[in-house]
């Protein structure tokens, strides 16, 4: 039985600006050029949303797709996006028929991963299309540069298999200045020359690409900085140019009135000063909130105002402190509330709350969970 949707919606959301989405890429490719602009959609968008991010990039004229898994990859397809798509890490040999039937490129670093592949693509009749990973000094994947030479070899001789790019992966980039970047850059040109100009060359992420353009190469692959977020306080984006695409939020659920003393909510870590009214925001640590938000002075937006969190965040809900009862502030069930975006003359940003926890903007917009509805507004009007 197929059921209607929109019986199901509930008191909270995210809005994703495509109208940004777009012209953030397309100032990336503008700043890029004459290098071209991958946009890197792998974790659901960064919470955005992949497909609704992924048809945005490439209308702000990203010339392909990055993600991390093959399934993301095989979603992107299922959803008719027909551009070059690259898995940017190596996957079980068992998902190499799905990569493949995608038509979508791997990062690979490992011999055993070169003749792993080769087997399914000729199994298959197909050719797999592969960039070779550089491990320059991340640590994390990447074949070692003085084995480089021989997995060059190896793809050269393999059957059903193509090298099209090299890459690596910048470690401190979103530092400028770092003495790593400069190690990293030398590390990689000793190997860089083993490959030959149909080679694609690629190692700039979102940070790299503003700071970094001597070494934007073929492309570069960007991610936090399409959806409008800081790469680091040390590399703020340009607003003139750039601008937040997500807009959490939520609505008030119930206010009450209570007396001076009141303890609130589990552990009765917060006791109100004042008689005050609190309001129940039906949004919590299970859609992404941290449970310790309102210890680090975490503030929602109510009638254009901030209004401080108070109490443990529970699972499905917080409290919010809205002061004492006053004629001209009045805050009723239904009220809008922003957790991140603008309302009024006020603007709670993703980079506020990094900060406040003292993490990246990435981490807040990828711990959205997927129990929080998405929807598309502007260019790309539908759901996400």
């Amino acid at each position: 039985m197929t059921q209607d949707p929109s019986r199901f919606r509930r008191w909270a959301g995210v809005d994703v600006d495509t109208d940004a989405l777009v012209q953030n890429v397309a100032s990336l490719v503008a700043l890029c050029a004459p290098s071209k602009v991958w946009a890197v959609v792998k974790a659901n968008g960064y919470g955005h949303g992949a497909v609704v991010a992924s048809r945005a990039a490439l209308e702000g004229g990203a010339t392909g797709l990055a993600v991390a898994l093959v399934q993301e990859a095989v979603e992107l397809r299922a959803a008719g996006l027909d551009s070059r798509i690259l898995v940017l890490s190596d996957q079980p040999a068992e998902q190499y028929g799905d990569l493949l039937a995608a038509n979508a490129e791997i990062m690979v670093y490992r011999a055993a991963s070169v003749e792993e592949l080769a087997e399914a693509a000729s199994r298959l009749g197909t050719v797999a299309r592969v960039h070779l990973k550089v491990d320059t000094g991340m640590r994390r994947v990447g074949a070692e540069p003085p084995a480089v030479e021989s997995l060059i070899e190896r793809i050269a001789d393999a059957p059903n298999i193509e090298l099209v790019g090299l890459a690596t992966h910048f470690a401190t980039a979103d530092v400028p200045g770092h003495p790593a970047i400069a190690e990293q850059v030398a590390q990689f040109a000793s190997v860089s020359q083993l490959v030959g100009p149909e080679v694609e060359i690629h190692m700039a992420n979102s940070a790299a690409a503003i700071t970094l353009p001597d070494y934007r190469e073929t492309f570069v692959r960007a991610g936090i900085a399409m959806y409008g977020i800081d790469p680091s306080p040390q590399v703020p984006l340009d607003r003139s140019t750039f601008s937040a695409a997500l807009k959490w939020w939520s609505k008030v659920s119930f206010v009450k009135v209570v007396d001076e003393g009141t303890h609130v909510s589990y552990g009765w870590r917060y006791q109100t000063s004042s008689t005050t009214r609190l309001a129940t925001i039906p949004i919590g640590y299970a859609d992404g909130v941290p449970r310790r938000w309102s210890e680090v002075g975490g503030e929602v937006l109510i009638g254009g105002k901030r209004r401080p969190v108070v109490g443990v965040v529970t699972m499905d809900q917080l409290i919010v402190d809205l002061g004492p009862a006053d004629e001209s502030d009045l805050v009723e069930v239904g009220d809008e509330v922003i957790l991140i975006g603008a309302q009024g003359e006020e603007h709670v940003s993703v980079e506020e709350w990094a900060d406040r926890l003292g993490t990246i903007g990435y981490e807040i917009v990828c711990q959205i969970s997927a129990r929080v509805p998405r929807r598309a507004v502007g260019l790309f009007a539908e759901p996400s």
